[in-house]
């Protein structure tokens, strides 16, 4: 496909936008996709650095006069320009393209209706606000984020020319770039905080209210045998850059500073602890296991900041309150080091990118099967299948289990970071709204034996059998965890699994052993 991707940064919107598209720019060009960008060029913007990754940039008309927002939330000053103007831009320098995707506040329904009517191509928007949408795929990678709120949001009319709109909603499918993953595996098992924590300071791209600065000076009033060592990354678009640098270089025993990182993965690793704004880099951190306090900067971020602190995975210090309780807070993350790793590591895995990547491919398919980690309202369903006698015939486990049994084994499985529990679901045929509901309609899991390395057990709702869903599942699947090990052991009289195995990229070891080693 070409696709042409519209964000922008500057000192006002910051740079998480475009560093998130960027991501996912990098990974449609692995799979074989045109990818090109549509900025305005303003102060702060990353067009330079957009083109240094290799894409093309469409420069949109500079703005004569800088609009400069009066509040945090003044999305449209983000834009500089009316939406029709930005259109009409945009549609004066693209005059062919397969996907538009949009990544900015400032761009509503009427700019998404006006592009698809015009270049009649298929719209994605990245989007945390909830906010009413003329697309064919949202993607909304806020935690606890729920599609049912983008579906309860008035429509624009007339509808879109698709049968649907796909909502990806959550943080497995934060948008990380996939060496977060790979060094997730890594340290899966490493759970020791050492006596001199490592702490990262990142504050975002821009840090307007300069809350890096003040951070700095909380810790410096702390003895020093108290005072964590610390790496801060800030850059010089920031407008406060010079004043930390200065700081930085005063207290060099024990702040290091950076400018700017190629893999984030690695540098977050290296580090036990992390002060941060809660923006893509929540998704980050939480995906590495990463104990943070959060100090939200706009008010966009206050609803990940308050849903990070009730899952218990961070704790929050608003800016006001940074010299009076940053510490004491610190003190407290230390105390619940381990609970807090733990509830960061089961947040989100790091393959984001591939979940979505995969809904872009599938945009044109009106029945796509999808797989999503499992939640407590599946315990149930589970059981339910599990009870079938067409589903206990070929188990390596004969024996039903009692329903408490079950409850016991499945909030567990649920609750482990290291493991994947997802249900296969297809979308309804019989459901005819926009927003088309799915069905479950059966399991795949795959229990961790070893680093990148582990078991798979998957079921179909007999209900379902003979619709090729299982085979669907296992292409999902190595889609979706392309570079694991999995082991599969199937009995010799379950001739369809045996069948199904062999047909797929399972490799035979043994009569009832089956082995897809990784893909690339």
């Amino acid at each position: 496909m070409n696709i042409v991707i519209r964000t922008d940064a500057s000192v006002h919107i910051g740079s998480g936008h475009v560093m998130r598209c960027l991501v996912l720019a990098e990974g449609l060009t692995t799979q074989g996709h045109q990818v090109s960008f549509a900025c305005r060029p303003q102060t702060g913007d990353l067009v330079a650095f957009i083109e240094n990754k290799g894409f093309c940039v469409y420069k949109l008309a500079q703005s004569k006069t800088e609009q400069v927002p009066t509040t945090n939330a003044d999305y449209v000053a983000w834009l500089q320009v009316p939406w029709q103007q930005d259109s009409d831009n945009l549609l004066t320098l693209v005059a062919a393209v397969d996907l538009v995707i949009v990544d900015h506040y400032a761009l509503n329904a009427n700019w998404q209706q006006r592009i698809q009517q015009v270049l009649h191509c298929k719209v994605m928007v990245i989007d945390d606000l909830v906010r009413s949408h003329h697309a064919d795929l949202i993607l909304d990678q806020t935690l606890l984020r729920s599609s049912d709120e983008y579906q309860s949001q008035p429509q624009p009319q007339p509808q879109p020319s698709h049968d649907e709109t796909k909502v990806l909603t959550g943080c497995e499918f934060a948008l990380l770039n996939p060496q977060f993953s790979d060094y997730r595996q890594q340290l899966l098992a490493d759970d020791k905080l050492p006596l001199m924590p490592k702490l990262l300071l990142s504050m975002g791209g821009i840090d307007q209210p300069n809350a890096t600065l003040s951070v700095l000076m909380a810790l410096a009033v702390e003895p020093v045998l108290t005072r964590p060592l610390v790496t801060v990354l800030l850059g010089p678009r920031a407008p406060h850059y010079q004043q930390v640098q200065d700081f930085c270089l005063q207290h060099s025993e024990w702040v290091t500073q950076l400018d700017f990182v190629d893999n984030m993965a690695e540098l977050m690793v290296q580090h036990q602890v992390a002060i941060g704004a809660p923006g893509t880099t929540s998704w980050e951190r939480a995906c590495l296991g990463l104990p943070s306090i959060i100090i939200p900067l706009a008010e966009n971020q206050q609803t990940i900041s308050r849903n990070l602190v009730a899952v218990d995975a961070a704790y929050k210090v608003e800016l006001d309150d940074i010299a009076q309780l940053l510490m004491l807070t610190y003190q407290r993350l230390l105390q619940n080091w381990s609970a807090l790793r733990k509830n960061n590591l089961k947040l989100c895995d790091g393959l984001g990118l591939n979940r979505v990547l995969q809904a872009i491919t599938h945009l044109d398919k009106t029945e796509t099967l999808l797989l999503r980690r499992a939640a407590l309202a599946d315990i149930k369903p589970v059981y339910d299948w599990q009870c079938q006698p067409a589903t206990r015939q070929f188990a390596l486990n004969k024996q039903v289990p009692s329903w408490s049994e079950h409850q016991t084994w499945m909030i567990n499985k649920i609750g482990q970071s290291e493991d994947y529990f997802y249900i296969i679901t297809i979308l309804d045929a019989t459901d005819n709204k926009q927003y088309r509901s799915r069905c479950n309609v059966g399991v795949v899991r795959l229990d961790r034996i070893g680093a990148g390395e582990y078991l798979l057990s998957i079921f179909i709702d007999p209900n379902y059998y003979g619709q090729g869903l299982a085979k669907r599942a296992l292409a999902y699947l190595d889609e979706l965890h392309p570079y694991f090990t999995i082991h599969a052991k199937v009995l010799m009289a379950n001739t369809v699994s045996q069948q199904l195995f062999t047909q797929s990229r399972f490799q035979r070891l043994t009569v009832e052993t089956f082995i897809r080693y990784p893909q690339a």
